[in-house]
């Protein structure tokens, strides 16, 4: 695991309540764990408590949970994990998102239906003709009680032979609240898909 993660990376801390969610630098790496200089205040983080971390390498995202052993401010030294898995050589894991959603503007709604989408973005169906240069509102059930909106930039269109069209593109995000839930969201969903 040392291997992996190098000073001067820059990772994501996600604990418990996600919207605690921070971001910062490694500052050193031992045998025993590494220690972050956290962004903003260690909100939300306790000491033994575990929290899920993000990282890019060459080899794709490093996902892995472990939990601060010590916090001073903004200085967090914690553990070295027991495991690790990478999500993905992609920046973001892709997972089936088969939903039946209107992408809006301000004086238009089209039908779409999506068929997968990352933290990055999504891909979909429609029979409409959407303008590739347009940004466009969504809001993505994620359960329930919970949801995401954030504006969608297409980058490509295809014409598929019945008519309809497949478009993919990425998303803009209104709050980094909204990123990191969309991201523990697919993430979960990618794992519970992995262990079936």
């Amino acid at each position: 695991m040392r291997e992996l993660l190098e000073k001067d990376r820059r990772i994501t801390v996600v604990p418990h309540d996600f919207r605690n969610a921070n971001k910062g630098t490694i500052t050193e790496v031992s045998p025993e764990g590494f220690t972050v200089e956290l962004d903003y205040d260690s909100v939300g983080m306790l000491k033994h408590n575990y929290c899920e971390f993000y990282t890019q390498t060459k080899y794709g995202t490093l996902f892995f949970t472990s939990y601060p052993k010590e916090i001073q401010d903004r200085v967090i030294r914690v553990a070295s994990p027991a495991k690790h898995k990478f999500l993905q050589r992609r920046q973001y894991r892709r997972i089936k998102y088969m939903h039946e959603l209107d992408l809006t503007t301000a004086d238009t709604a089209h039908k779409i239906t999506t068929l997968d989408i990352s933290a990055g973005g999504m891909k979909f169906k429609t029979r409409e003709n959407i303008n590739i240069e347009g940004e466009y509102t969504i809001v993505l059930p994620l359960s329930e009680i919970q949801s995401v909106e954030c504006r969608f930039s297409p980058i490509r269109i295809e014409k598929n032979n019945d008519g309809s069209y497949t478009l993919s593109g990425r998303f803009i995000f209104n709050s980094n609240i909204d990123k990191m839930t969309l991201i523990q969201y697919c993430t979960k969903r990618s794992i519970e898909i992995d262990n079936k």
